[in-house]
């Protein structure tokens, strides 16, 4: 469970970090378009992995 925790947060750290970079990638107009839509893409892969850990820790409720 703690590694999960663990996990967790690491993935919301560097997903805040690509946040940051594509927000300054964004206003920039000299950005590579490519390299932008690799970020984004890296950065939803890291939400739902995210969702997915923590979906983990959530107990199972019977039916």
């Amino acid at each position: 469970m703690e590694d999960i925790q663990r996990r967790i947060i690491e993935l919301e750290v560097e997903h805040r970090d690509l946040d940051a970079v594509i927000d300054i990638m964004a206003r920039d107009t000299t950005h590579e378009e490519l390299q932008l839509r690799r970020l984004k893409k890296r950065k939803l892969q890291l939400k739902d992995q995210t969702t997915l850990l923590k979906m983990q820790l959530i107990p199972d409720i019977p039916a």
